[in-house]
This record gives structure tokens, sequence and C-alpha cells, in this order.
């Protein structure tokens, strides 16, 4: 069998295995978090409607009976319904992952556009007072937590300039401080790596030749040493994609963005079983499939991979 073929087949097994246990892990965590039927009934309900509500949605069943319907319908894609307002749990999920994928590409493209010209700059003088400069702001950045950057944006364009508006989607300026405050995360690091890969390119021996036939830097720069560089920047590029995709919630609270991030936060506070457990199993999904797309990029963009998968 193919190499290639036979490494994806190994994956998709593995990720058979890790999304039974991810399911399984979280279907037993959230018995240990409450009764969503006392939340249900709220706190004016009697024993006996909560008992009702038990029974109604098969609470009151021994729980290995409860963990094997579960399975059962989760092999039709079947999360049940809604706590909070009995529609399907996997519809209110797929409603909400259009903006939470719309601010994750929004914040690939703006940490791609600063980190790569960025990352260029600081690598291919490293040593000069300015790049030295900028890459000890770079560091410190790289350790600022998202939350704390995007109220610092908000208290600066929102509260005090009052340039753009700080909750919401429906306008692009709405777009925008979300962003930039994904972005202040995942683009520091993406900055050094690109950074580091361009030092050590322009090292390389190929680079010497080219420079002595009389080369330019910034020719060398643009069309030999990033392009190498920004293949190691490649499989990062994927996991922040992943990382976006799973763990923007605490941003989609702060500008109160209607994604993926602020339904799981919602659910978790109400106990809707079933809408946490479908977002969190099309989060799975989603990563799995990014990074399997990061793996094919590799081989497209990479001669040597190329060359093995043939």
């Amino acid at each position: 069998m193919n190499p290639f073929l036979l490494k994806s087949v190994r994956r998709l097994a593995a990720f058979g295995v890790f999304l039974l246990g991810v399911v399984t892990l979280l279907f037993f965590l959230l018995q240990l978090t409450g009764d969503p039927a006392e939340v249900m009934v709220g706190d004016s309900g009697t024993p006996e409607q909560i008992e009702q509500v038990r029974a109604q949605y098969g609470f009151d069943r021994p729980l290995i009976e409860q963990y094997g319907r579960y399975l059962v319908r989760l092999s039709v894609l079947d999360f049940g319904v809604s706590f909070a307002n009995d529609q399907p749990a996997l519809n209110l999920v797929a409603e909400r992952l259009g903006p939470t994928l719309l601010l994750t590409l929004l914040s690939i493209i703006a940490t791609l556009l600063i980190a790569i010209p960025l990352g260029a700059w600081l690598g291919i003088r490293p040593d000069a007072a300015a790049q030295q400069a900028g890459g000890a702001i770079v560091y410190m950045a790289q350790g600022v937590p998202g939350f704390v950057a995007g109220l610092l944006l908000i208290q600066l364009f929102a509260v005090q300039l009052r340039w753009l508006p700080s909750i919401g989607h429906d306008s692009l300026a709405s777009w925008i401080l979300p962003t930039l405050t994904l972005s202040s995360f995942l683009a520091p690091k993406l900055t050094r790596v690109i950074a580091i890969n361009v030092t050590e390119a322009m090292r390389e021996d190929y680079i010497r030749t080219a420079r002595a036939n009389g080369s330019g830097l910034q020719n060398l720069l643009w069309r030999h040493a990033l392009p190498n560089a920004l293949l190691g920047a490649t499989a990062l590029v994927g996991a922040q994609f992943a990382f976006l995709i799973s763990g923007a919630v605490i941003t989609e609270v702060i500008f109160a963005w209607p994604g993926l991030g602020w339904l799981l936060v919602k659910s978790t506070t109400t106990l809707d079983f079933p809408v946490i457990q479908a977002a969190v199993f099309v989060i799975a999904v989603l990563v799995f499939i990014v990074n399997a797309l990061t793996d094919i990029l590799f081989v497209y963009i990479d001669p040597r991979l190329r060359g093995q998968a043939s």
C-alpha cells in the first residue's frame, strides 16, 4: 500500500478511537456537573416536577444504559434536542459554526499579514539593534493573554476613541477588534518561528552561493530564504487554526460574538448536555480535518514529501 495512503488510514482509525474516547469522557464528566432536571425546573420546582423531567429525558435510568443509548444516537449523529429551547442540538451548533469559522479565517489572515513581513524583517539581520529591539517586543507580546489584549483594545478603540463597536458581528467594523484580539495572541509566536527559520535559511550554502553570484539581499530573502522558512511555519499555522476553532471561547464571550464558543459557554452554564456534546463533537471533527489538510499542504509545497507520496 502507498505509504501516504497507509498513514492516512492509520490516522483515520486513530481519530475514531480518539473521538470515542472524547465523547465517552465528556459523557461521564457531564454527569458530575449537576442535575440538568433541576436547572430546567428552576428554583421553584417541586421534587415531583424534577422527577417528572428526569423520567422524560431518561435521567432516571441507570448510567450505563444512558451511555449505551447515547452511543446509539451518536452513531446516526443524533445528539437529541436542546434542554433550553427544544431544538435539535446539532442544528444549533451548525448555526453558530459559521461565525466561528469567519472569525477564525479573519484571524489567520491577519496573523499571516503581520507575522510574515515582521518575521522576515527580524530574521534577515538578527544581530542589528533595531531587529533585537523588535524581537524583544515580540517576545514580550507573546506572553500577553488574549483576553487582556481584547480588553485593552476595547478600552482604547471602543470606549476612549469610539472608532469601533465592541460587540456583535453585524458590520465589517465589528469584525476588527475580535480579529485583532486573536491575532495579537497568535502573531508573536508565528513571527518568532519565521524569524528563526529565515535566519537559519540565510546561513545555508545555497544562499552564500547566490550572494556570491551577485543576488541582492531582498531577492535572496523573498525568493529563497522566506519560502523555505514558511515550510517550517506551515505546521504552526495549522495548529493555530485548530486552536482558533476550539479555543476562541473567551474572545467570543468578550465581544458577544455569536459563535460556537459563545454557545458552548452559555450551554455549560445551563447544563444543556446535548448542545455541549454536539459542540465538542463538531470541534473535534474540525480539528482533525484541519490537521489532515495541513498534512496534505505539506505534501503539496514540499518537493521531498511530494516525491515520497508519489
